[in-house]
C-alpha cells in the first residue's frame, strides 16, 4: 500500500552551491533538455514537516498538508500573547491508493504556476494531486484530484483521500451555518482581542465536503474532480468568491486562471542568470516564496496587513515569532518588492500608515513624542513583543520602516501617497519622536541616542548605536527634503538633530564601533555596522567600508540569521573582491532546505521556517549587489561586480519614475530596454548617464540601448529649456 506523503525521508540541505543535490531530489527539464530551476521535484518529503513547500497568496496560507492555514491580519490573544489565529484547513488531503504495487511517486513545487502537485503513476494510470492559493482571487485556495487511466484496461481505479480535516478551532469560536451551493459552511469570532475593547475579527469559510474516495469508471478515460475553499471576513465575501469559484470550475479554468496571473507576475519581475543551477534555484526559490505573500495587483477594498518573518504559512502561537510583523519586512524584504512591484510596496507602507495610532500611543507610554512603531507589530500597532526589552531599545525599527518610505518616493516620486493618504503625518510623526529621545552631551557637543539595543542583539542598553543613530540621522534628512518638496516648512530642530547626532567612529583604526565603548573582537550576533554601508549608504571612503567588514566578519556569529551574510556579500562586491564576496554568499546555501527551498533562520536549523527574511537579503544580494543598483534622491545608481561563474545576468521588470526596465548585463555589456512606459498615470522620461565619460542615452519606451559595462545611473530626462 502506498502511503503517498505519509512516507518521509530526511531532509538535506547543500553547504555549498556546487554541492550535488540530495538523494530524491529530482529535476524537471525544459523543452531545451537543461533543467528548470524553477520547478522543484522529489521523490521523497523530508521527516521534518516545518519544511513542506507553502501555497499562499496575500491573504490566506497554509503549508501542505498541514491541518490549518491563516488568515492575513487575523490574530487572537491579547499583547504579550497575541499570534495568527489558526484556521482549520479542508485542505490538508493525502492521496493515497490501497494495495497497488509498484507505483511510482513524486512531489513536485512548481514556483512558475504557484502549485505543488502529488503524482501516483503506475503502468495502468496516473493520478494527480493539485494545491494552491488562488493568485489573483485571495478569498479562495483550492486542490483537485485528477485520475487519467494510460492502458486500455476496463476496470475502475480508486484512490483514497485521507483528511484529519475537524472545523474546530483553538482560536476561534466557531458555529456551523447553512450549507450553500453544495458547500459547507463555519463562522465565527476570534475569542480574545489584542487590546481591551478592540475587534475580534470573524471569520466565514466555505469548502467542498471531501469523499473518503474518488473512483474513475471503467468507460471513463480521464476525470477531475475540484474543491474549493473559500474564507473571508464578511458572509457576503465568502459566498461571493466561493460562487465565483465555482463558475471558473464550470468553464473549466479555476487553475488556468490562477497559473495566469503568475504567468503575468513571473513576465513582470525576474532574476535569472548564466550560471550554477543551485543558485538559479535559489534565487526562483526566493522569489516564489516572497511574490506568494504580497497583493496582487488590482485587488480594491483588500486590506494588506503586512509580511511576518514567517509569511502566512507560519504564526500559529509559540511558532516563527507568531506572525508578527517585523524590521523583516521594511529592510529585508520589502526593497526587492520595491523595484518589482511598487504597488505591492505602497500596500506594505499603507499597513504601516493604518498602525501609525499605535505607534503613537507606543511613544506616548515610554515618555517621548511622536510615534514608535512597535518591535512586533499585529493588528493595532502596539507593541506585541512577548518580551518588553525589545520593544523598549530595539528602536531602530522606527527609522527602518522610514528608510523603506524614503525608498518608495524616490523610486516613484508617488507625492500623493506623502500629501493625502497619512503618509506625510507618518513621516512628521517619526521625525518628531527621534529628536525627543536624542539628548544633548555638552562634553561631546552631539547629540545621543542612550540605552539601545542596536540590531546585534547580544547587546542591549548601549549607547549611540552606530546604525541607529545613522538611521535616525537618515530619517530626518528625508522628513526635511520631502518636506520642501510638499512645501511644508521644515522645523529647524530636524536639521539641527540630523546635523550634530553622533554616529560613533574610531579615528585612529578608521572604523565604526558597533556603540559607545564597542572593543574589537566581540562577538556580534548579526549583521550590523555593515548596514551603515548597504543600505544606509552612510557616507564613508572605500576604505573605511572596507575596514567595516573586515572587523566584523570574523566575529559575526556563524549561525546567526541567514541574512547576514548577504549583506557582507553585497559590501565586497562594493570594492569590487568577487572572491570574498562569494565566499559570503555561498555561506547562505547551509540555510536553504531541500527539496522545496524552505529557508531557516539558523544554519543549525533553529529559529522561524520559512524564513522570509534571509530570501529577502538574498535576493538582495543578486538585485542590488551583482547590478550595483542604489536607489538615491535623483538617480537608480548601476555599478556592476557578478562573480566568475555567473556569466550573464538578466533583470526583468525594474520599476523606475514609472517605467518597466529589462537590463541584461554581461562583463563587456550592459543593455538595458524599456519594456512599458506607461500613458496613464504618464511615466516619466528618462536618460541612462554613464559616471566616467558623462555619455547620455536616452531611454524610450521599446528601445534598447547598449555600452561597455560601467557604473553610471538612470534619472529623469532633463526636461528642455526653450
Amino acid at each position: 500500500m502506498v502511503e503517498g506523503p505519509a512516507q518521509l525521508c530526511g531532509g538535506s540541505r547543500p553547504s555549498l552551491p556546487r554541492r550535488t543535490p540530495a538523494l530524491g531530489l529530482g529535476l524537471v527539464k525544459m523543452t531545451d533538455g537543461k533543467e528548470d530551476p524553477a520547478v522543484f521535484t522529489t521523490t521523497c518529503l523530508p521527516s521534518d514537516q516545518r519544511l513542506l513547500a507553502t501555497v499562499t497568496n496575500a491573504y490566506l496560507g497554509t503549508r501542505v498538508y498541514r491541518d490549518i492555514l491563516h488568515v492575513n491580519g487575523v490574530y487572537n490573544g491579547a499583547v504579550g500573547d497575541t499570534h495568527r489565529a489558526d484556521v482549520p484547513s479542508p485542505l490538508s488531503v493525502r492521496m493515497t491508493v490501497p494495495g497497488a504495487d509498484s507505483l511510482a511517486e513524486t512531489f513536485t513545487l512548481n514556483t512558475r504556476t504557484g502549485t505543488f502537485s502529488h503524482v501516483l503513476q503506475s503502468t495502468d494510470y496516473t493520478a494527480t494531486h493539485q494545491i494552491y492559493a488562488h493568485h489573483s482571487l485571495v478569498h479562495l485556495m483550492a486542490f483537485s484530484i485528477t485520475i487519467r487511466r494510460s492502458a486500455h484496461t476496463g476496470q475502475p481505479i480508486t484512490v483514497q483521500l485521507q483528511t484529519p480535516f475537524v472545523p474546530k478551532s483553538q482560536d476561534l469560536d466557531l458555529y456551523q451555518g447553512e450549507d450553500f451551493q453544495g458547500a459547507h459552511y463555519v463562522y465565527g469570532k476570534t475569542l480574545v482581542p489584542e487590546v481591551e475593547g478592540g475587534p475580534r475579527p470573524t471569520i466565514h469559510m466555505l469548502w467542498t465536503p471531501v469523499p473518503q474516495a474518488l473512483t474513475l469508471r471503467g468507460e471513463e478515460q480521464e476525470r477531475s474532480w475540484e474543491f474549493l475553499t473559500a474564507v473571508a471576513e464578511s458572509e457576503e465575501e465568502v459566498k461571493r468568491s466561493y460562487s465565483e469559484g465555482l463558475a471558473l470550475i464550470a468553464s473549466g479554468s479555476l487553475h488556468s486562471s490562477h497559473t495566469r496571473a503568475w504567468d503575468t507576475l513571473w513576465r513582470g519581475c525576474c532574476i535569472d542568470l548564466d550560471g550554477p543551477l543551485l543558485l538559479r534555484q535559489a534565487l526562483y526559490g526566493c522569489l516564489y516564496y516572497l511574490l506568494s505573500a504580497i497583493p496582487p495587483r488590482d485587488s480594491p477594498g483588500f486590506l494588506f496587513h503586512g509580511i511576518s518573518p514567517g509569511g502566512l504559512s507560519n504564526g500559529t502561537r509559540g511558532e516563527d515569532y507568531w506572525g508578527h510583523v517585523f524590521w523583516d519586512q521594511d529592510t529585508w524584504v520589502f526593497p526587492n518588492i520595491l523595484l518589482f512591484y511598487p504597488e505591492a510596496a505602497r500596500a506594505i507602507l499603507e499597513y504601516r500608515i493604518r498602525m501609525l495610532e499605535g505607534a503613537l500611543r507606543n511613544a506616548e507610554e515610554q515618555g517621548y513624542k511622536g510615534a514608535k512603531f512597535p518591535w512586533e507589530c499585529a493588528a493595532t500597532g502596539q507593541e506585541v513583543c512577548p518580551e518588553d526589552i525589545y520593544g523598549a531599545q530595539e528602536i531602530h525599527i522606527t527609522g527602518d520602516v522610514l528608510m523603506a518610505f524614503e525608498q518608495y518616493y524616490y523610486t516613484t516620486q508617488d507625492q500623493k501617497l506623502f500629501r493625502e493618504n497619512g503618509g506625510w503625518k507618518l513621516v512628521g510623526a517619526v521625525a518628531q519622536y527621534w529628536c525627543s529621545r536624542m539628548v544633548w552631551s555638552e562634553e561631546e557637543q552631539c547629540y545621543h541616542i542612550r540605552g539601545v539595543m542596536p540590531p546585534d542583539e547580544y547587546h542591549y542598553q548601549v549607547d549611540n548605536s552606530a546604525y541607529t543613530n545613522a538611521l535616525a540621522q537618515r530619517s530626518l534628512r528625508f522628513a526635511a527634503d520631502i518636506a520642501q518638496d510638499l512645501s511644508i516648512p521644515v522645523p529647524e530642530e530636524w536639521v539641527e538633530c540630523a546635523n550634530k547626532v553622533k554616529v560613533p567612529f574610531d579615528m585612529e583604526k578608521k572604523y565604526h564601533p558597533e556603540y559607545d565603548g564597542y572593543s574589537p573582537g566581540e562577538p556580534v550576533k548579526q549583521a550590523d555596522v555593515v548596514l551603515l554601508g548597504f543600505p544606509l549608504m552612510h557616507s564613508m571612503s572605500p576604505e573605511v567600508r572596507r575596514n567595516d567588514l573586515e572587523m566584523y566578519e570574523p566575529v559575526t556569529e556563524l549561525n546567526g540569521p541567514a541574512m547576514t551574510w548577504s549583506m557582507f556579500a553585497v559590501g565586497w562586491l562594493e570594492l569590487k573582491e568577487m572572491q570574498r564576496a562569494q565566499s559570503q554568499l555561498n555561506k547562505c546555501f547551509s540555510n536553504i532546505m531541500e527539496p522545496f527551498k524552505i529557508w531557516v533562520e539558523n544554519s543549525d536549523g533553529s529559529g522561524a521556517v520559512n524564513f522570509l527574511t534571509g530570501m529577502g537579503g538574498f535576493l538582495q544580494a543578486a538585485l542590488f549587489g551583482y547590478t550595483g543598483f542604489r536607489i538615491t534622491k535623483t538617480s537608480l545608481l548601476f555599478n556592476p561586480s557578478c562573480p566568475d561563474d555567473v556569466r550573464k545576468l538578466k533583470v526583468t521588470g525594474i520599476s523606475y519614475l514609472g517605467n518597466k526596465l529589462k537590463f541584461t548585463i554581461t562583463t563587456e555589456e550592459i543593455r538595458i530596454k524599456v519594456t512599458e512606459s506607461p500613458l496613464d498615470p504618464p511615466a516619466l522620461p528618462l536618460e541612462a548617464v554613464l559616471e566616467e565619460s558623462g555619455q547620455r542615452f536616452p531611454l524610450g519606451e521599446g528601445q534598447s540601448i547598449s555600452f561597455p559595462t560601467a557604473a553610471g545611473w538612470i534619472q529623469r530626462l532633463p526636461t528642455k529649456v526653450h
